[in-house]
């Protein structure tokens, strides 16, 4: 076992994290003590510390974020990078973000948070409140919400304290909102209203449940594309255009993809689920089917043009339709863009004449990662799995140096040191 000696007030911060990186490694496999009441001792010290963390870990994603580090990476945004490569859920990132970003607005938030003198709970709740204040505001807003964490208040008084502050300010501004009344319709079924304006328009908005959302995007969808270069609308306007035609009868039969076996549509109760991955009941499915109607997907050659070869540059309607049910997602395995919003992306490249635009030489990328793929060919690894679909890896770029501490590459967990600890 190495032994290794940190001197607090001259180590480094890379050397810091690797003595904490190590510490928390062997504390997390120790079992807890026997005494219950040591147990609550040790929680709150512990708690206490990981808040401190938290402190320097704001610190560092407001440098990442600041300087688009996480670009190279091939990461589009930070959120995405702490979703995806550090499995952060969707709430968290966010939460951790917002900390990150408004941190040099909040001076005493920032000095107790770091100082052991404020929760990490406090500390985003205050940072989510006065998000969309001005500086003026936001100083006087992090006084009085402080004021409140000190008295006693939880975090979800202080919270909704903070949604207090918003309301009035916007009051006093002018930009108050009318409350939302849409959540009393809930999730479950579909809904639509409709007011009509004084010039004889109409407002229109409403929520579709998953299966109803199916029907619409394979329906709208693909009536929404632009015509033509000269076609500058956007779309918003391409999506009112493409209703009104469905509503007069101007479209064909809608297109929907159901994904399931032949014995669900002949009666079966295995469920199908759609290309985003959403599971559709069996009953639910034959009621798309019959609506819609059934077309095969043919994997391979056969009536349905999947091969085109290289005197094709752009996938066709049916090729995408197959890309949208093998490819939930973006095909780079971190990334969470719905497929039916990538790109038709040619693996080894059309243009160098390595790929030609056949089924199986093809994939689903988002905008960003199909630009990055492009760009920076060394940084994405190609491999299909077992189901035959093609899984984009990232790879750190050329001039990085990930390790911040000894061992083979890789190996991203701290060396097995013992630490003698001067102050």
């Amino acid at each position: 076992m190495q032994s290794v000696t940190v001197e607090l007030g001259a180590a480094s911060t890379m050397e810091l994290v690797n003595a904490l990186s190590t510490i928390a490694t062997e504390l997390a496999t120790r079992e807890a003590p026997e005494s219950a009441a040591a147990c609550l001792e040790l929680t709150e010290t512990l708690a206490t510390a990981t808040d401190m963390q938290e402190s320097a870990m704001a610190s560092f994603i407001g440098r990442v974020d600041a300087a688009g580090e996480q670009q190279r990476w091939g990461y589009p945004s930070t959120r995405a990078w702490l979703r995806s490569k550090l499995g952060m859920r969707e709430s968290r990132a966010k939460e951790r973000l917002t900390l990150a970003r408004q941190r040099h607005r909040l001076p005493q938030v920032a000095k107790r948070l770091a100082a052991g003198d404020l929760s990490y709970g406090y500390a985003t709740t205050v940072a989510d409140s006065v998000a969309r204040l001005d500086d003026t505001d936001c100083a006087q807003a992090e006084s009085m919400l402080l004021e409140m964490a000190d008295q006693g208040f939880s975090a979800g008084k202080v919270a909704t304290f903070g949604q207090r502050i918003r309301d009035v300010i916007a009051e006093r501004d002018g930009t108050e909102e009318a409350p939302d009344q849409d959540t009393k319709h809930g999730y479950d079924k579909s809904w639509i209203t409709t007011t009509r304006s004084l010039d004889g328009g109409r407002y229109v908005k409403g929520w579709l449940n998953p299966e109803d959302a199916a029907i619409w995007d394979g329906t709208l969808a693909p009536l929404a594309k632009p015509a033509g270069p000269e076609d500058h609308r956007d779309v918003s306007e391409r999506t009112a255009a493409a209703l009104s035609s469905v509503l007069s009868g101007g479209h064909k039969a809608t297109k929907v993809t159901v994904i399931c076996d032949l014995e669900t549509l002949t009666g079966g109760n295995a469920p199908a689920r759609l290309t985003d991955g959403t599971p559709i009941p069996a009953a639910q499915a034959r009621r798309i089917a019959l609506a819609a109607g059934v077309s095969p997907l043919l994997l391979g050659r056969g009536n349905t043009p999947l091969y085109l070869g290289y005197r094709e540059r752009f996938a066709t309607a049916a090729q995408r339709q197959v890309l949208e049910t093998l490819y939930p997602t973006c095909a780079v395995r971190e990334c969470e863009i719905p497929g039916t919003l990538c790109e038709v992306d040619h693996v080894n490249g059309w243009a160098l004449g390595k790929s030609p635009t056949d089924i199986d030489q093809l994939a689903l990328t988002c905008g960003w990662h199909n630009r990055f793929k492009h760009t920076s060919p060394d940084q994405i690894h190609i491999t299909k799995d077992q189901d035959g679909r093609y899984v984009y890896r990232l790879l750190p770029p050329p001039d990085a140096h990930r390790r911040t501490g000894g061992g083979p590459p890789g190996n991203t967990g701290p060396p097995d040191t013992t630490f003698n600890w001067a102050a």
